[in-house]
């Protein structure tokens, strides 16, 4: 009579096997919950117009640079400005908007190049819940290669009979600064240029008069060009113009004019630097 094999060594198989298909399943519960903790541990993307790559709701920040075209840069003043130009792009923190500007001479105003939010290029995205890759062309053939082809227009040569840059301002304030959408974003408006205001309401060329902020108030331009620039932060980059070795203005007295100018417009003088080249 054969004798049976004992059951104990079944069991033993289907124990062992039961055990194998516990660890993977514990596996796949882990698996799963370390994805949902990625995905719901994420911050939360906002959803971005189509056009203008900003969230719907507004932007984050505003960043607008208006470039004063009513004279040719210096060469070494051009190198330096792209430089610094290039930075802001590169920078620009995501959701913020960037607004590329130049003199519009003509309408008495200000001329946008480039207007688009920064998307942000992929960096710090997890690769369980986004394609960095694919954000990243995004933000390169969207927002980045255009801007750096608005920065090389606005450098381009050019030259004026007039310089409205308090003009040009106050368009910026009125179509960027202001609203609802605009109210609790940081706002920071750079301006490149000689800061020399030349206009018939109003001119800064010492034949005109001298420098002082009363002169400037007893203008037909005082109450034309008042604007309210709801706090933005004004940031000069300062071309410097000279005939011979002189310089046309006292720079410092033109800086202090422009720093009243600014205050008086509620906004927030945020300094003042020289650029390279005359």
């Amino acid at each position: 009579m054969a004798r049976r094999r004992p059951r104990q060594r079944k069991s033993a198989a289907l124990g062992w096997s039961g055990f194998g298909g516990a660890v993977l399943l514990l596996l796949a519960i882990g698996s799963g919950g370390a994805l949902a903790y990625f995905y719901f541990s994420a911050p939360e993307r906002p959803v971005l117009d189509a056009q203008t790559l900003c969230p719907v709701n507004g932007p984050k920040g505003i960043t607008v640079v208006l470039v004063d075209t009513s004279d040719d840069l210096p060469e070494t003043t051009r190198r330096e400005v792209l430089g610094q130009l290039d930075d802001m792009i590169t920078t620009l923190p995501p959701y913020y908007k960037l607004d590329i500007r130049v003199l519009d001479i003509t309408g008495v105003r200000s001329r946008s190049l480039f207007s688009k939010c920064n998307p942000g290029d992929g960096a710090g995205l997890s690769e369980w819940t986004d394609n960095p890759r694919i954000a990243r062309l995004r933000w390169i053939a969207d927002f980045r290669k255009p801007a750096a082809e608005a920065v090389q227009s606005s450098v381009s040569s050019a030259s004026a009979n007039s310089s409205p840059i308090m003009a040009a301002i106050q368009d910026i304030a009125i179509s960027e600064f202001s609203g609802a959408a605009q109210e609790k974003a940081r706002k920071t408006l750079y301006v490149i240029s000689d800061m020399i205001e030349y206009t018939k309401d109003y001119s800064q060329y010492p034949r005109a008069g001298d420098l002082s902020f009363q002169r400037y108030k007893q203008s037909p331009a005082y109450l034309k060009f008042r604007t309210d620039l709801h706090g933005a932060t004004v940031i000069l980059r300062y071309v410097t113009r000279q005939t011979g070795n002189q310089q046309i203005l006292d720079s410092t007295k033109h800086m202090e004019f422009w720093k009243a100018w600014i205050e008086d417009n509620r906004g927030t003088f945020g300094g003042v630097k020289r650029l390279q080249g005359a």
